[in-house]
């Protein structure tokens, strides 16, 4: 899901999103909450009609954004008192006003509120946030209003620990909800803890209900999710990287455009991609244009890391309906690939 957190995928418009096959978007709670806000969203019919897109979105909490701040919020049993970033108001985010709040944006997929801890952390704090999460997914399930038209999907928290992850999973999983998160992770972890925790966590969670992996979003680390069981990720990997030069490719390598070594190459971006951005421009004119500072070259290569990424989930998706999973997973190796990104503050 290209990550579009104040109702923009950055650099992209909705038919580029349509055109690489994106079938879901996701935004924030908490920017929308501070910018536009809610009364300009409602005023302009909802989310969707405001940036223009008509297929679903989901959005997150944004109770990672706000436990990432830190200095700026107070946390207690009823919910999260914190300070913009913007201008430094006081704000209040409740399980329940967070739900309302997004189904009054009519969105397709909520999240409920929950507390994010950063890894390492002590074993009592990951378990009071696991207490604390699983109790605000029990007041988001009881405060909606408009079910049948907005999901609502429960996340997964216990950092490292399998005994609290398993906590956590069973709570949520005896709310029935539509759908499960696995939350926490991609924060600060080995790539090998990540790994074993999601392998756990899915196991723990229906087969016949979504499993979300949250902020992750290497192609490396979609293959290795989707083999432990994942459906849904999401991240601004790909296009943070296209606005600074690093190209991504299908095979799951990556490299700096910006290198001297590719102002001659007139090979595509990509050459198993068939983008339209690697159909139509070399690899020599994104260096250019990255050399020059000229942001056509951000724009375009944003566009193919996003394709890139769609493709290979797409190409996932075939060989598991052929059976050939394991043959189409075993080509990725262990190359060498960047590193998964939360959303920024």
């Amino acid at each position: 899901m290209p990550v579009g957190t104040l109702a923009d995928v950055k650099l992209l418009e909705p038919r580029d999103l349509h055109e690489v096959g994106a079938s879901v978007v996701l935004a924030n709670t908490y920017h929308l909450w501070l910018r536009p806000g809610g009364e300009t969203l409602a005023a302009a019919g909802g989310l969707h009609r405001f940036m223009a897109w008509d297929g679903p979105i989901l959005t997150d909490s944004g109770g990672y954004q706000v436990f990432s701040l830190e200095s700026r919020r107070t946390v207690d049993a009823e919910g999260v008192t914190f300070r913009s970033h913007l201008d430094g108001s006081e704000h209040r985010f409740t399980p329940e006003n967070v739900v309302a709040f997004q189904e009054a944006l009519g969105v397709d997929i909520a999240m409920a509120l929950d507390q994010c801890v950063k890894l390492p952390s002590e074993r009592a704090e990951i378990e009071a946030a696991v207490a604390r999460t699983s109790a605000w997914a029990e007041r988001c399930s009881a405060a909606r209003r408009h079910a049948d038209r907005t999901l609502l999907f429960g996340i997964v928290q216990g950092g490292l620990d399998e005994e609290l992850r398993a906590r956590s999973a069973a709570e949520l999983v005896a709310l029935d909800l539509p759908g499960y998160a696995i939350g926490g992770l991609s924060v600060g972890e080995s790539r090998e803890e990540m790994d074993r925790v999601t392998r756990f966590t899915t196991a723990l969670l229906p087969a016949n209900k979504p499993r979300y992996l949250m902020g992750v979003g290497t192609v490396r680390d979609l293959v290795a999710g989707i083999d432990r069981g994942v459906d849904l990720f999401d991240c601004v990997y790909p296009t943070r990287s296209g606005r600074h030069g690093r190209a991504l490719t299908r095979a799951g390598q990556e490299y700096q455009i910006r290198n001297a070594g590719y102002a001659r190459d007139f090979r595509p971006v990509d050459e198993d991609c068939d983008c339209r951005i690697c159909a139509t421009y070399t690899r020599a004119y994104l260096s250019h244009l990255f050399r020059s500072d000229e942001t056509l070259g951000q724009r375009l290569l944003s566009y193919h890391n996003v394709a890139a990424l769609i493709g290979v989930i797409g190409a996932a998706r075939t060989a598991i309906e052929l059976d050939r999973w394991a043959a189409f997973r075993d080509t990725f190796g262990k190359a060498p690939t960047g590193e998964s990104e939360k959303e920024e503050t």
